[in-house]
């Protein structure tokens, strides 16, 4: 790593976070510092506002109008002759350092190249590199055995739409090097950066990956796997599986606190979705309201969205599911068309299908149109806990309760701490009721209810599975919580939302309700 820039009469200590005239110390703190940095590490490179403000202050919410104050401030300090400019303005596109540099590596001091590489933009989705994991064996012959798991996930990731992943050609580039992944992050063009490493041990293999917010060098999350040579094909599986089945929701939510620091008047189609799925996650009656607008505005700036499409329509199915729905039978029509409208647009999302699966089971009542799109979803994206979790229901639903829990199962593996996991659950109790296993029913819906105390599909079926129990007075009150969440649902109004049910099962769910005190 560079120590020291040299520029005229000035010398910037990277490492102390100092800048000097001749061997005077510059009053200069360390956001100044931080920005001189980031603009003479790349001499005569344009670098773009947003990117100068992230490569200086990662992490932090900045306005432009600062940005502007911070350089005047550094011309000023570098005195700057009238006509001469160390630090050059381009209108609208951005700042460049102007001048010859000198950069000192471990004692030795060197020309710095004027044709940098440039500072990409990011793209407008999570973007990912995966490195080259490191072999921990002490094996030269094992490399082929690290390169071959990191190749793995790179390919697993590529199947998650929502995600910008950095081809392997690229990201192997840095095999064998000791990295800062803050300068992988600048160099690639991406804001994380996947590490990980390798050990065989005689009978034993040890897998290990960490993800990194390459703005900031933060941790955002890590785990370590490790079993037997004999089944490695099955190691190297899961360790794939439960790596990308981490990332996904891990990076949507170190999206979401990204968003919380961008200017309201800033945002595009895509942080307005992320900001309707914040609020979905908090599922009450306001936030399902607010997540609808939010992706009003993001399909008035882009009517083609399918992404934002697929969210309303899985939004409708919650409210219609909740009682919070303003206008049931606008709110549903409205849902179907566009669900079905988001699945038209996005031929290859995998996300899209899962969130318009749901949507076209519960509002257009297709069971088998649903599933259709739910074993769409997973062909996709295999290592989807969610996609897993909803394809679960709608087995439930079609009466195959043993495919139901191993569908469900697999989701609570990939994603033990899932923030749905009481939609897992859920499902889980749906399935044990349809199989008459009712203890295990309430044990399911109770977890789920733990989660979410507002579910009212779980509510309702832990009520039915405490009739059959011999626990009715327990069942009493879960319906008492059901009605304070609707006060107005009856059992032909909920029928009348849940006619993709079939009518035996119908009959024997409905009558636990009834003698449980619903209307």
């Amino acid at each position: 790593m560079p120590a020291s820039y040299y520029f005229g009469p000035f010398r910037l200590d990277a490492e102390a976070e100092a800048l000097f005239r001749g061997t005077e110390p510059v009053a200069l703190g360390r956001r100044g510092v931080a920005l001189l940095h980031a603009l003479v590490e790349r001499p005569g490179v344009l670098i773009s506002k947003e990117a100068l403000i992230e490569a200086a202050w990662p992490g932090l919410a900045v306005e432009e109008s600062n940005l502007t104050v911070q350089i005047a401030a550094l011309r000023r300090l570098l005195k700057e002759a009238p006509g001469e400019h160390r630090i050059d303005t381009l209108a609208r596109r951005g700042y460049r350092f102007v001048g010859p540099v000198a950069i000192e590596t471990s004692g030795r001091t060197a020309a710095a190249e004027t044709a940098a590489t440039p500072i990409l933009a990011l793209p407008d989705k999570p973007s990912i590199a995966v490195l080259p994991f490191t072999n921990m064996s002490g094996d030269p012959e094992q490399d082929y055995f690290a390169d071959g798991m990191a190749e793995e996930i790179i390919t697993a990731l590529s199947r998650c739409s929502s995600l910008f992943v950095i081809a392997r050609n690229s990201s192997f580039t840095y095999k064998g090097k000791a990295v800062d992944v803050r300068q992988v992050g600048r160099e690639l063009g991406v804001r994380y950066v996947l590490e990980g490493s390798v050990r065989r041990e005689g009978n034993r293999v040890r897998f290990t990956g960490q993800l990194i917010d390459a703005t900031s060098a933060m941790h955002i999350w890590a785990d370590r796997f490790e079993g037997n040579l004999d089944d490695i094909f099955g190691i190297q599986d899961l360790f794939t599986e439960c790596v990308v089945a981490a990332i996904e929701p891990k990076l949507q939510l170190a999206e979401i606190e990204r968003l919380k620091r961008k200017p309201a008047e800033n945002l595009d189609a895509y942080d307005l979705l992320l900001r309707a799925q914040q609020l979905e996650y908090e599922f009450t009656e306001e936030s399902l309201a607010g997540a609808l607008r939010y992706l009003e505005q993001a399909l008035a700036i882009d009517p083609s969205y399918a992404p934002a499409m697929a969210l309303a329509a899985y939004c409708y199915t919650w409210r219609r599911d909740q009682g919070w729905a303003k206008d049931r039978d606008e709110e549903t029509k409205l849902g179907a068309r566009l669900a079905s409208r988001a699945v038209e647009l996005a031929k290859e999302d995998a996300n899209v299908y899962w969130m318009a699966a749901r949507a076209i089971l519960r509002l257009q009542m297709d069971p088998h149109r649903a599933r259709e799109l739910a074993v769409r979803s997973l062909a996709l994206n295999p290592n989807s806990a969610i996609a897993s979790a909803i394809a679960g229901q709608i087995e439930a639903v079609l009466g195959n309760a043993d495919a139901a829990l191993r569908l469900l199962a697999r989701a609570q593996r990939l994603s033990p701490r899932d923030p749905r996991g009481w939609y897992i659950a859920s499902g889980m109790a749906h399935a044990y009721f349809r199989q008459r296993r009712f203890g295990e029913a309430v044990s399911a819906a109770k977890q789920a209810i733990l989660q979410n105390p507002r579910g009212a599909v779980a509510l309702r079926l832990l009520a039915a599975s405490l009739v059959y129990e011999g626990r009715r007075s327990e069942a009493a009150e879960v319906v008492r919580t059901v009605l304070a969440i609707e006060p107005d649902l009856t059992l032909a109004e909920l029928r009348a939302r849940n006619m993709f049910h079939d009518e035996a099962f119908w009959r024997e769910f409905s009558e636990a309700l009834r003698l449980a005190g619903l209307p």
